[in-house]
């Protein structure tokens, strides 16, 4: 073989091999998100009939509230929990702020279930269903979150209520923050309009994650969705407007 020859394979497999690994490199099957959740708590007042309590609130709570979540995920399996705190000065009474607001989500999504633990007042409830089915509209819009560009997704759930995704198919997962899933890849960004709530990826660490962290919560009294929701209704009908919010954050 002659040395011109073998100089040609050599480039040849240094070529095939770059391009391997560069493709290996664009996706992610595991690792750490850390998701901000941003509720707009002065415009959800803004519905409220009574101008004197309205204003009352809305000296009493923040413009907008600042919680952090960390969803850790393996090929098909993620979590979903409360992430670091936020220090704050002024803080919305537990009773505005309503229910499940501190959720932990595992979701198997090759098996298409989920359980979660949530909080309704003073009581913990351990949910256990099957992951929500989405028809999602994508469209060619993107935008970029925490580095790594998303593409723009919508749907309607509950029948009426509208939601806005952002999706990275670099990570292969098909899951997201809450119970928001079945977009080809990874939802980095998602907004309710309806709750002036949005959830955005601040940053993606490729951690290994081990398979003590990737367990569904234990606690609560077990139930589904539906079950929880035919419980909750009679008290929450009186309540008005902020009733149907609070069966709404109970849904997602």
């Amino acid at each position: 073989m002659s040395k011109q020859l073998i100089v040609s394979i050599v480039s040849i497999l240094s070529v095939f091999l770059l391009a391997t690994a560069s493709a290996q490199e664009q996706f992610i099957v595991k690792g750490k998100i850390e998701f901000e959740k941003k509720v707009n708590l002065h415009k959800q007042l803004e519905s409220e009939e009574d101008a004197t309590w309205r204003d009352m609130m809305k000296k009493m709570v923040p413009a907008v509230k600042n919680t952090y979540f960390d969803l850790y995920f393996d090929n098909n399996k993620t979590i979903y929990k409360p992430g670091r705190e936020v220090v704050t000065t002024l803080k919305a009474p537990e009773w505005f702020d309503g229910p499940a607001n501190d959720n932990i989500v595992y979701s198997d999504l090759a098996q298409q279930s989920t359980i979660s633990q949530k909080t309704v007042f003073d009581e913990v409830f351990n949910v256990q269903d099957s992951v929500r089915k989405i028809d999602w509209k994508i469209t060619p819009d993107t935008r970029t979150i925490a580095g790594i560009e998303c593409r723009k997704a919508t749907a309607i759930i509950m029948d009426t209520v509208f939601v806005i995704a952002f999706y990275a198919d670099q990570v292969v997962t098909p899951g997201g923050p809450e119970s928001f899933a079945g977009l080809p890849g990874m939802i980095l960004g998602l907004a309710v309009p309806r709750l002036y709530t949005t959830w955005f990826a601040t940053k993606l660490e490729l951690v290994d994650v081990k398979e003590t962290v990737l367990i569904p919560p234990k606690k609560g009294k077990k139930t589904n969705l539906g079950n929880l929701k035919t419980q909750l209704k009679p008290s929450m009908k009186d309540w008005g407007k902020m009733g149907a919010k609070n069966m709404l954050q109970v849904s997602i």
